[in-house]
């Protein structure tokens, strides 16, 4: 673990967020968790007691701890008091510019001379949100994938402002969770969604067009391919909103139609069918 970055704070205590502060905690980090309210907060702590059963049944070197070790690292919020005291600042909030941008104002005055800014998104600008901040050269995009304690890689994404030494930086500190960053250029999208979000949109056609089953498009996904979870599942653990959101800011972005987003998927969305997170989506889930 690195000394001088020690403490962590996390904007949003969703899926993302509640998987990035229990991979953290693992590795000795102090964390704050933030959301809006403890009713989301109470969510977050089941979050995070599934997180690490899931994480200690794949992954042997997550058997030594105890739900007790890693709730104890982390301090669940409501405000943004504490994020003054952090050396890292992590936003997990959901993928809508307008969303994002009200909370990085608000994360503004939190932010120091030598915090490092993380933008935990698969599409919204990194350049962009950095606009909003005293400090652009410390702003560095960090796409953590699903699930974060089992996924070996981040999708590190420079900003037209970041400087060399916040990508050092940002390097260091998962190459502390063990992880590897690769680093890539800021245009929407970036390369992970960019591919993922075109597998999820076209099998979610291929439900619509009722060619195959749910099970049966990740079967052939997974058993052809050698993937180890199918486009359906991962848009369930995704949520079919986050999905459909970041479908809309690649089209926006680029204008071109491969990017249009499935109308089974807006009705699913609009039916509050979002996946894991609602107990429903592609395929039904206890809900948490």
């Amino acid at each position: 673990m690195i000394n001088a970055m020690n403490k962590v704070a996390i904007a949003g205590a969703g899926i993302m967020g509640c998987d990035v502060a229990l991979n953290l905690s693992c590795y000795g980090y102090e964390v704050i968790l933030k959301d809006l309210d403890t009713q989301v907060l109470d969510q977050a702590r089941q979050r995070i007691r599934s997180g690490l059963r899931m994480a200690q049944m794949m992954k042997p070197s997550f058997k030594s701890f105890t739900i007790d070790d890693i709730l104890g690292k982390i301090q669940l919020v409501t405000d943004y008091s504490q994020f003054g005291k952090a050396d890292i600042i992590i936003e997990n909030v959901t993928e809508e510019w307008t969303v994002k941008q009200q909370v990085w104002l608000e994360l503004k005055d939190y932010c120091r001379e030598e915090t490092l800014c993380c933008v935990n998104t698969s599409c919204i600008s990194i350049t962009r949100i950095a606009s909003l901040l005293t400090y652009p050269a410390n702003v560095i995009g960090m796409h953590f994938m699903n699930p974060v304690p089992l996924k070996e890689v981040v999708e590190v994404v420079k900003g037209y402002h970041t400087s060399p030494g916040t990508i050092d930086r940002a390097r260091e500190f998962l190459q502390s969770l063990r992880k590897m960053a690769v680093i890539v250029n800021d245009l929407p999208g970036f390369v992970a969604n960019r591919l993922s979000h075109l597998f999820m949109n076209e099998a979610a056609f291929l439900i619509q067009d009722q060619v195959a089953s749910a099970g049966e498009v990740d079967i052939i996904f997974k058993k052809g391919y050698g993937h180890a979870m199918g486009p359906l599942e991962t848009a369930d653990l995704i949520g079919l909103d986050t999905v459909v959101h970041s479908l809309g800011v690649l089209y926006e972005n680029y204008q071109d139609p491969k990017f249009r987003c499935c109308p089974l998927l807006r009705k699913m969305v609009d039916a509050g069918l979002l996946g894991q997170k609602s107990g429903e989506g592609f395929y039904k889930y206890d809900k948490v």
